[in-house]
């Protein structure tokens, strides 16, 4: 396969013009997303500069503590982010969501080192974070949707879940049908996206991985396993999430202790 062809700075710089068409379809529709776009771009270029720099001492120093530490770093911000996207109270909630999220990320990081890639070290920070970063980001949005989802039903069927409890029903009873229409919406992009990967989609990993060279039935092994992974621990993080966040959110006798402000 040949060798990874680079891009000049030059030319990246060129081709972010097109940036202007966004730009003019937001001032034709009046959507006032001009200086959030403008920033959340700027933003992410300093970010994957100083990321990339980062990385690749990283790479070199590949040591298991520093590489834990960076983990912990971005299930943090991870957890951050997913309690501000859903309006809800981080210092009630942080403990809660980040334990979904490591305790989903941890075993099948562990396996996919270990036994399924298996780089030397296992702890390989060209592999380990890479492949961390994936897993969690992709649980991001999931994690959003199931709690913005989860709040805004018990909000709108709020007599629905006092008429349970009322009726003696315990909370974990009275809102199963909430956890479950969360579950459920959250995990709904993934298997879309999963039943129509191949024909509709090449995905990030595959195609990054072709473009830098890799015989495409290897990077297509790679999509695979990520893709598994990602399902699993979107299914195991949203509901170590939601059963943590219920019995923070909730008094065991039923009262409602916490609220997302997402309308307000």
């Amino acid at each position: 396969m040949n060798s990874v062809i680079d891009i000049s700075w030059p030319l990246l710089g060129l081709f972010s013009i097109t940036l202007i068409i966004p730009l003019m379809i937001n001032h034709h529709y009046q959507l006032g997303m001009a200086k959030e776009s403008i920033v959340s771009v700027l933003r992410m270029a300093v970010q994957l500069a100083l990321v990339g720099l980062y990385l690749e001492y990283l790479f070199q120093l590949d040591s298991i503590v520093i590489n834990l530490i960076w983990l912990l770093v971005m299930i943090a911000i991870g957890t951050s982010s997913i309690i501000g996207k859903a309006k809800l109270p981080l210092k009630a909630l942080f403990v809660p969501v980040s334990l979904g999220l490591l305790v989903g990320l941890t075993p099948l990081l562990t396996i996919v080192c270990l036994f399924i890639v298996q780089p030397t070290p296992f702890y390989n920070a060209q592999y380990l974070i890479p492949m961390a970063g994936m897993l969690l980001g992709n649980s991001l949005g999931g994690n959003i949707v199931a709690l913005q989802n989860f709040f805004g039903a018990l909000e709108q069927r709020r007599s629905e879940y006092e008429a349970a409890i009322s009726l003696g029903a315990s909370v974990k009873y009275a809102t199963l049908p909430f956890l479950r229409h969360a579950i459920q919406k959250s995990l709904a992009p993934t298997l879309a996206s999963m039943a129509t990967m191949g024909l509709v989609t090449l995905p990030g990993m595959m195609t990054g991985q072709i473009l830098g060279g890799a015989n495409p039935l290897i990077a297509i092994k790679y999509q695979l396993m990520i893709m598994i992974a990602i399902f699993v621990m979107m299914s195991i993080s949203i509901s170590i999430n939601l059963n943590l966040t219920t019995r923070n959110a909730i008094h065991p006798h039923g009262r409602i202790l916490i609220k997302s402000t997402l309308d307000k």
